[in-house]
């Protein structure tokens, strides 16, 4: 099978298939578009669906032997795409990466201490903090005149300063779409080992950076063996989010060791049948098809660009490096963020709203592109006439 625009042009109806996305009618009532939680309106890779097929032939779904086989597979699949060397024993295997988060929360702090978030950022990291009884310190992230976007080192220097236990990076970054580069990610590093400061590193969006960009992960770093816990899953790149299978990876055998205490704990102890079958097949046979997906995401986010250029000229999208989600200041169209969802439900459209990362998203929209070129155009269409782009043509 050709994985290519053709392919991924005629997406997948997913109507009355149980899908938060398309059949939660709260979120997103009958003829609305929706473009806002981040999974993805194309099939999976049929690499994937013949293993769980397979697996489902055989009628009886009882406890699941674990053998390594995913974990091999996970390794060789991060060695071949982007260069880290990970032993199978170096892994944990979890239900998602925001399971891994609180874990890892657990482990490195106590109730009252304090926790560096970036934002604008995926609101699980402010949620997981608050449930943890955990204090928020946010460090805004900083942006030039030329709309580029960067950490605030001063501002989490200080945070470390006053006390901060750990940092949670995320990498690529979702919802502003920076794919951090080496030296940035070093200097991050070398404050966090300057004042003894953990990192939790949400890279579940690893997969998708559009050339001439590329993906570092922090276990890359010297220095980084023993205060990193990285979170990666098959859900975002192959579009397997309700299989929930992630892993944590990380290269000191002493914190390996709490985290699987805390899986005993809560009684956690193998993969979904299904979803091992699944990221196996994912890691092992999938390429072809992650190929052909990033070079068709790649022309949905300059394809977005130009038609907002085109239709709604005072938005301002930040620059894509990575994922398949797009950050949109419309705050120069004078509306709040209930204001933006309301008109936005009214033409039929829905996002993420900007608060959804924090109070600082008030004004903007989060754009999943992830989905065949045409929704793009049909969105941004709907979207001017919300803003009332439309009224003035």
């Amino acid at each position: 099978m050709k994985f290519d625009k053709a392919y991924f042009d005629a997406g997948i109806n997913r109507y009355n298939s149980g899908c938060v996305k398309w059949d939660d009618k709260n979120a997103c009532p009958d003829g609305a578009l929706p473009m806002w939680i981040a999974d993805m309106d194309f099939a999976c890779a049929p690499a994937i669906a013949n293993a769980v097929k397979k697996r489902a032939q055989h009628p009886c779904f009882g406890y699941s032997a674990h053998d390594g086989a995913v974990e091999k597979a996970f390794c060789d699949f991060w060695k071949r795409r982007h260069g880290l060397e990970i032993q199978p024993e170096q892994t944990v295997t979890l239900p998602g990466v925001v399971t891994g988060i609180r874990m890892a929360l657990q482990i490195f702090t106590n109730p009252g201490d304090e926790i560096v978030i970036m934002t604008p950022v995926y609101g699980p990291f402010f949620f997981s903090v608050k449930d943890a009884e955990r204090k928020l310190v946010e460090c805004p992230l900083l942006e030039d005149e030329n709309g580029h976007i960067t950490m605030n080192y001063a501002a989490m220097e200080t945070a470390f300063i006053n006390g901060a236990k750990v940092v949670i990076l995320c990498n690529p970054h979702n919802p502003v779409g920076r794919a951090w580069k080496k030296d940035e990610l070093e200097a991050l590093l070398k404050l966090c080992k300057q004042y003894g400061v953990k990192i939790i590193a949400d890279e579940i969006h690893a997969d998708f950076v559009y050339a001439p960009n590329h993906f570092v992960p922090m276990l890359t770093l010297d220095g980084a063996q023993d205060c990193v816990i990285s979170l990666v899953a098959p859900s975002k790149t192959f579009n397997v989010a309700g299989l929930q299978h992630a892993h944590a990876v990380c290269f000191d055998k002493g914190i390996l060791e709490k985290l699987n205490h805390l899986l005993h704990m809560y009684g956690v102890s193998s993969g979904n049948i299904f979803a091992l079958a699944a990221s196996k097949a994912a890691y092992e046979d999938c390429d072809e098809w992650l190929d052909g997906l990033i070079a068709y995401l790649d022309e949905g986010h300059k394809l977005l660009r130009k038609c907002l250029q085109e239709k709604i000229p005072k938005a301002k999208m930040a620059n894509i490096e990575a994922t398949y989600l797009a950050w949109i200041d419309l705050r120069a169209y004078g509306f709040n963020t209930e204001e933006l969802n309301e008109r936005c439900r009214q033409a039929g459209v829905i996002f993420n709203k900007g608060t959804f990362f924090g109070e600082m998203g008030n004004g903007f929209v989060r754009i999943n592109f992830g989905c065949p070129h045409v929704h793009v155009e049909e969105a941004v269409k709907r979207l001017a006439k919300a803003l009332g782009e439309e009224e003035k043509k």
